[in-house]
């Protein structure tokens, strides 16, 4: 039989996702079904919120911290052909008054060039990436994006279902600048009483009673 041709080379994309807590990495390929294959990834506990809540700005280790697994990431990319990437920073650097003058030392020494997206972009990529999680005669989905510093609500109305992209059916979202570093820092860090866990819970009861279009998927 005669050889079969060469295989066409998939296109590399590429996903980085700063957050207050975690760094990571995915690269992936497109794979069946429209779903995507993954053949590296990285990810890293930063802390790149540490402090932030009582100061307003990033700490020195937390940046040094951040830029040395940045580096990682930075490595992994000039390894690979990437057709496309998207590089993201979020709460941390979004509410940091050194947010931009740290994504600057980001630039310089990993060589990485990161976006601050605002949490309406948060929220739409966090309904994005769920997807495929999404049965196909679901009606309404509620997601939770918790993160380290901030936790993104969306409501999602399937009934009339238009478009496969599920960032199209959100009827209503917030985001609360509230996540597992932030809400532990300004409640007294890992010691956790029952008072203490009392205070959370009424902290965020009340942000989210706030929320004016927690109503909008009436099923």
């Amino acid at each position: 039989p005669p050889p079969r041709p060469p295989q066409p080379e998939l296109p590399v994309f590429a996903a980085l996702d700063l957050g207050t807590n975690n760094c990571r990495l995915l690269v992936a390929v497109p794979g069946r079904h429209g779903q995507f294959r993954v053949i590296d990834a990285f990810s890293r506990i930063v802390r790149l919120g540490e402090g932030l809540t009582a100061s307003g700005r990033l700490g020195e280790a937390a940046m040094d911290r951040a830029v040395e697994a940045l580096k990682v990431c930075g490595e992994k990319l000039r390894n690979r052909k990437i057709r496309k990437a998207r590089l993201i920073a979020t709460e941390a650097c979004r509410s940091a008054a050194n947010g931009v003058e740290f994504l600057d030392r980001v630039e310089r020494e990993a060589g990485l060039k990161l976006e601050i997206i605002d949490r309406q972009t948060e929220a739409r990529l966090a309904v994005s990436g769920c997807g495929s999680l999404v049965e196909r005669d679901t009606q309404g989905v509620v997601l939770f994006d918790i993160g380290g510093g901030s936790s993104e609500i969306a409501l999602i109305d399937l009934t009339g279902r238009r478009s496969p992209r599920l960032a199209n059916h959100i009827v209503s979202w917030t985001s609360l600048p509230v996540g597992v570093v932030s809400l532990a820092e300004r409640f007294g860090g890992r010691t956790v009483t029952r008072d203490t866990f009392a205070a959370m819970v009424d902290d965020v009861a009340t942000r989210l009673k706030a929320f004016d279009g927690r109503d909008r998927l009436a099923h």
